[in-house]
Order: C-alpha cells, then structure tokens, then sequence
C-alpha cells in the first residue's frame, strides 16, 4: 500500500515492522560488540554472565549466589551468537515470522512472545540438560516461539466481509487457527510437522552419523510449544 513518506508518497525501502528492525539491530549490535570489541578473556566473561548455563541449578545447593544469574540468562541468552553464521540465520528467521506476529499484535506482544518462548526454551534445554555443564546461546529459541504463533494465523484463508451500509468488500483479516485446524489444513500441517520432525530428529543424528549437531534442539521445540499454545492471550476482544 502506498505510503505518504516523502513529497511524492514513494513505498519505503523496508517494510519490516519497525519492532523487528529494532530487534535484529540488537542482535547485530551485541555480536559486534563482543567480537570486535571484547578480547577473548571479556568474551569469557559474556557467556559467564550472560549465557544460559544450566549446571547454576545444580551448584545453587552448595552456592547459593551462583544461581543469581539464572534470574536473567534465560532471557538474556537469546541475544548471544556463537558466529556471524549463527546470527544471520537467526535473524532471517526473525524477520520472517516475527513481521506477521507484529502486524497482527504489535510491537510490544511481539517482544513478550519473544522473550517468553526464550525462557520457555532454557527451560526445557535445562530440563535436558541439567548435568552436562554445557551451555546455551542465540535467539532460536525465541524465533521458534514466532514461528509457532504465526503458524497459528498465516496460513489461513483471508476474510472478507461487506460493509453493512456501502455494501463494499472489507478485508477483516485472518482469524487465529484452533490447535485441530492447524492440522486439518494441508499447509500448516505440513510446515508443522515438518518442522517439528526435523529439530525432533536432531538428537538422532550421532546415531546414525557418529557426529553430533551443536544445535539446541530443545530451545527450539520449548520455544515454539510457547508461541503456539500462548498465542491466543495475545489475541485482541473483539
């Protein structure tokens, strides 16, 4: 749709919600600043302070103050990056899921879903990994959250409607998919399924490869759970 944003109502250049730039450029701006700013002692101390570290629970028994971080890291984990690699795929998936949950909710809705897939992804990333001192990084897990609600409301059909007294055709939107009928339609049936499959079966692969995936497959599978089944708390009363 045209816009009026200079003298001749050009189209911006960038369409994206501006709360999804905003996000991306967060993601930017904090990997740049611990690859070209931190040496590698202060990049230590990034994933000491700021990366999910779910061993915290187990040490908490003996040390109590160890566990202090745990308040923010399974949020603040969510804008850490192993790689440039890690950080654009992240973000491509960004903006394609979290620019319709944006439109359809807002900016801020958007960031709750964002923040709360997160911290539902280190839960079940701690969950899986309680003793393997290991830790987890990037904003997958959010981004599965956005994936899962925008799977709720993009692949259904647009509603149009008449209005009652100019008798033109108005587009009402697209209405938000029970759990059955994101199942029922072929589309978002298949992506569903598809993409559950696929983080399910990554746990599998050193079966059959011998080498395992840094992927943290269950930030993914938590995170989505998250958008998919919360999504409906964020839908506007009519």
């Amino acid at each position: 749709m045209p816009v009026s944003g200079g003298p001749q109502g050009r189209e911006p250049v960038f369409l994206l919600p501006g709360a999804v730039t905003a996000l991306v450029g967060v993601l930017v701006a904090v990997h740049l600043a611990s690859t070209l700013i931190l040496n590698p002692d202060g990049q230590l101390e990034l994933l000491l302070w700021f990366a999910f570290h779910p061993y915290r629970i187990v040490l908490a028994g003996v040390e109590p103050g160890i566990a202090i971080p745990l308040i923010w890291t399974p949020f603040s984990h969510a804008f850490l990056h192993a790689g440039w690699d890690h950080l654009l795929i992240n973000a491509a998936w960004l903006v394609i899921f979290a620019t319709p949950v944006a439109r359809r909710y807002g900016a801020v809705p958007m960031l709750v879903l964002f923040l709360i897939s997160a911290f539902a992804g280190a839960a079940l990333f701690a969950a899986t990994t309680l003793y393997s001192q290991v830790y987890l990084i990037g904003a997958s897990g959010g981004v599965a959250g956005l994936t899962g609600a925008a799977i709720r409301f993009m692949f259904q059909p647009v509603l149009i409607a008449k209005h009652p007294e100019t008798g033109e055709r108005v587009v009402l939107g697209r209405r938000l998919a029970s759990m059955r009928e994101v199942f029922i339609r072929p589309q978002s049936r298949y992506f569903t399924l598809i993409w559950l499959a696929l983080n399910a079966a990554v746990p599998l692969v050193p079966l059959l490869t011998g080498n395992s995936l840094s992927i943290a497959w269950q930030a993914h599978l938590g995170g989505f759970a998250a958008g998919f089944f919360l999504v409906p708390f964020f839908e506007r009363k009519s």
